[in-house]
């Protein structure tokens, strides 16, 4: 039941990583592509992310059963307005953003006569563009999916099915809750991950060059982080405000807790919050959502990029 004809808009991580899964995954369906950068559509065609990448997003929507935008969040009802009349009648318009509320809201405007399914892939690297996309990395990951009320569940089950395929676990949520969660999980850590190696890089009395030659694994770690694409996480922070800062809030409140106990050398609490915090890690390891090594599996993945 799963869709034959599939159209991407944006070909960097995200976008070419689901047209690469598509022709490993789901053989039997064509993709198209496209992406505003003549740079990235070259090198898009040049891997192979698609079975066509098109010159024009109105020729790669053209005969499209789905499409996903694979765009900033800033930029999708920009990219979503001008393909209104080229997007069939009958087709699946969805996405793979990191904040849904907002998202919803503009492609629904952009789009008012077409079926409307958001979704988001909670999968990713510090890495972007064309170069960056592998077809497994969706595999054993979760892809949360906000219907809007009244959703086609015939669309819908298609599209859950369509994820399923590219190896993802799906879970329904709401756009709200959704936006609230990964307040949590994934933006506040980024917006925590920035301020520290620009806190760090900022030091008077540390030069940059002691910054990169003692990165302890911690501060390594942040880098990471910290190396995402800053077009996408600028617009993430502007569309999720809200659940962002009222998780900033309850983070600067423990984050004050700490210095209080640190400040009266209360090492009972400090050994209580890093043990629970300990048995979240380890949760997190059981339930298949990272790898325990010490490089958490990374050099895994960066052979298998630099072999594609």
């Amino acid at each position: 039941m799963t869709f034959s004809q599939i159209a991407i808009i944006g070909l960097g991580l995200q976008g070419g990583s689901i047209g690469l899964a598509i022709q490993e995954y789901l053989p039997e369906a064509r993709v198209t592509g496209y992406d505003l950068d003549p740079a990235t559509r070259a090198r898009a065609a040049e891997r192979g992310l698609c079975h066509t990448v098109c010159e024009s997003a109105e020729e790669a929507v053209a005969e499209a059963e789905l499409v996903i935008f694979c765009v900033p969040p800033g930029a999708i009802g920009k990219a979503a307005k001008p393909l209104r009349e080229a997007i069939p009648p009958e087709c699946l318009v969805s996405d793979v953003g990191s904040s849904k509320k907002r998202i919803a809201a503009d492609l629904a405007q952009a789009l008012p006569d077409h079926i409307v399914i958001p979704a988001h892939p909670v999968a990713g690297t510090e890495n972007s563009g064309p170069d960056a996309g592998f077809a497994s990395l969706f595999q054993g990951r979760w892809c949360i999916v906000t219907p809007p009320e009244h959703t086609d569940l015939l669309k819908l089950s298609t599209l859950v099915e369509f994820w399923e395929t590219l190896g993802a676990n799906v879970e329904l949520m709401s756009p709200e809750h959704h936006d609230l969660v990964l307040a949590v999980t994934s933006h506040l850590p980024h917006l925590i991950a920035y301020t520290i190696v620009g806190t760090a890089s900022d030091l008077e009395d540390v030069t940059q060059s002691e910054v990169i030659k003692y990165s302890a694994g911690g501060f390594r770690d942040f880098t990471r982080i910290a190396a995402s694409d800053p077009t996408m996480w600028r617009d993430v922070f502007l569309s999720n405000k809200e659940a962002v800062l009222t998780m900033l809030q309850r983070f600067t409140e423990d984050l004050t807790a700490l210095q209080r106990a640190i400040r009266v050398g209360d090492g009972e609490a400090l050994f209580d919050q890093f043990t629970r915090t300990r048995a979240i890690r380890r949760s997190i390891i059981e339930e298949g959502q990272d790898d325990s090594r010490p490089d958490f599996g990374r050099s895994d993945h960066v052979k298998k990029t630099k072999k594609s």
